[in-house]
């Protein structure tokens, strides 16, 4: 299913998810200018890599700057789509600086995930979509009831569904969960995906959505007195 608009409307710009999705941009043109054996070079330094990174140690950075790397046009184009999708009426719930602190702790707990489950992993591992994961998850649970316009090919027959948000995005859960325990019990499957970061992310995001949501100021009706 591929998402093509919802029908939630966010009362304010969202510019930090604009920033967001600029910023990614822009960090893909580095990656398009470099050479092969500089890019290599690129993704090890600032992707994260399980078994050369320590909590501890000089190079935890990559816990943030890895979310802002990409593997190629699909990855990237996919990602940030999900994120002006979503992101945006998130955003609007949270307020921009809370919006962007909450994306960047989804990431990082994203990072977090995948790192204690593949510790001697020499894979880089990078990508917002464990932010977005988190973005995804908040988004389920304040607008259950917007509809996902989506792309669904049946054989040759392509099928745009309304799909309400909790649907959309719980079967995309279950979808990545089955996908991450297939793959932590098939030790013969090379990972091309994280999942475990998508799950961590999401369930960061479910854990904290709340507590960044902006509260609804109460309106008090005036009332003459005669």
């Amino acid at each position: 299913m591929i998402p093509l608009k919802d029908t939630a409307k966010s009362e304010s710009f969202p510019i930090i998810n604009w920033i967001l999705i600029l910023l990614n941009g822009f960090v893909f043109i580095i990656e398009l200018r470099l050479g092969n054996n500089e890019t290599e070079a690129f993704f090890l330094k600032y992707g994260l890599v399980p078994s050369q990174t320590n909590l501890t140690g000089a190079n935890t950075y990559t816990f943030v700057t890895s979310m802002f790397l990409h593997g190629g046009w699909g990855h990237i184009i996919s990602n940030m789509w999900m994120l002006y999708i979503f992101g945006d009426n998130v955003e609007d719930r949270m307020g921009s600086f809370r919006y962007l602190v909450f994306y960047l702790l989804c990431g990082i707990i994203a990072s977090l995930t995948h790192f204690a489950l593949y510790q001697d992993s020499a894979v880089p591992a990078m990508g917002a979509s464990g932010a977005i994961s988190g973005v995804m998850a908040a988004y389920m649970f304040l607008f259950p009831r917007s509809l996902i316009l989506s792309f669904v090919p049946v054989f040759f027959l392509p099928l745009f569904l309304p799909i309400p948000a909790v649907i959309y995005i719980g079967l995309w859960f279950i979808v990545q969960f089955l996908s991450g325990t297939l793959h932590l019990m098939s030790s013969s499957i090379t990972a091309g995906i994280a999942f475990w970061a998508h799950i961590g992310g999401f369930l960061g995001g479910l854990i904290l959505y709340k507590m960044f949501v902006k509260k609804k100021r109460r309106k008090y009706k005036k009332h003459l007195l005669s």
